[in-house]
């Protein structure tokens, strides 16, 4: 064998030996909220791109603020417009990727066996399903986003006063909705995608719409991303692909997501 054809076996040797890199996997921090259909979605785009997804959950206000102390993440996904617009005032993302992706319901949340008649959004309905000692979870209410829409659409009904002293505020919504599962709180506040995450709870009442604002997710590549991965996921969550799983969880798709 001549030297140059030894020298080029030699090459695709060394190739195979070399086991090829592995993609970087892209980070995502999102609401809790998110969990379920996010983690479907990602299943399903890493089965079509090869590229990895990796997911952490929180509350949006805990994310924000990690993202501002220089955590790694490639794409940021929240549960309200706030902490999105602490993000971009601080130039943390990439505004043209900036899009309001999904919309959710504010629920009350109730254990299946407890049998509760549908809420009135009253304070004698809340005072008799509560019971003379029971707790009403939520999330915090000066920054979790779901403790925000829930004092928000309590305010506006007009009994804010009278079910404060009966909350359970939790560090997110799915930590809310396990103190309703585990019976330490008989109602919650919640969205309606997480009531559907627990068989054991029902829904009781749908808060009216314009008691609170609307709930909104934003997402956004953020502006230390790296690499393509965060906007080519970004793509396909925006994508008909991903709408079903979001609609199976109980949300529902807006803006260009309805429409790609």
């Amino acid at each position: 064998m001549c030297r140059p054809a030894r020298a080029l076996w030699a090459v695709c040797l060394l190739a195979l030996a070399t086991p090829a890199r592995a993609a970087e996997p892209t980070t995502v921090f999102a609401a809790a909220s998110l969990k379920n259909a996010l983690d479907d979605v990602a299943k399903a785009f890493t089965a079509e791109s090869g590229l990895p997804v990796r997911a952490s959950y929180a509350a949006s206000s805990a994310l924000a603020r990690q993202i501002e102390q220089g955590a790694p993440a490639d794409l940021f996904a929240s549960a309200d417009l706030e902490w999105m617009d602490y993000l971009a005032a601080r130039r943390l993302i990439r505004p043209e990727t900036r899009v309001n992706l999904l919309t959710n319901r504010l629920v009350v949340v109730a254990p299946k066996a407890a049998q509760l008649g549908e809420a009135a959004f009253t304070p004698d309905w809340f005072s008799r399903a509560l019971g003379p000692d029971g707790r009403l979870a939520t999330g915090e209410v000066n920054s979790v986003p779901i403790g925000k829409y829930a004092k928000a659409a309590f305010e506006a009904l007009g009994f804010w006063a009278q079910v404060q002293p009966r909350l359970a505020q939790a560090d997110n919504v799915r930590a809310a909705l396990a103190l309703v599962s585990r019976g330490e709180a008989q109602l919650g506040v919640v969205y309606e995608s997480d009531a559907r995450s627990d068989p054991g709870l029902t829904v009781v009442g749908v808060f009216p719409a314009g008691s609170h604002p609307p709930v909104v997710y934003p997402f956004a590549v953020t502006a230390e991303a790296k690499g393509e991965g965060g906007a080519r996921f970004l793509a396909y969550l925006r994508s008909k692909a991903a709408r079903r799983f979001f609609e199976a969880q109980g949300f529902t798709v807006i803006g260009e997501g309805a429409s790609q």
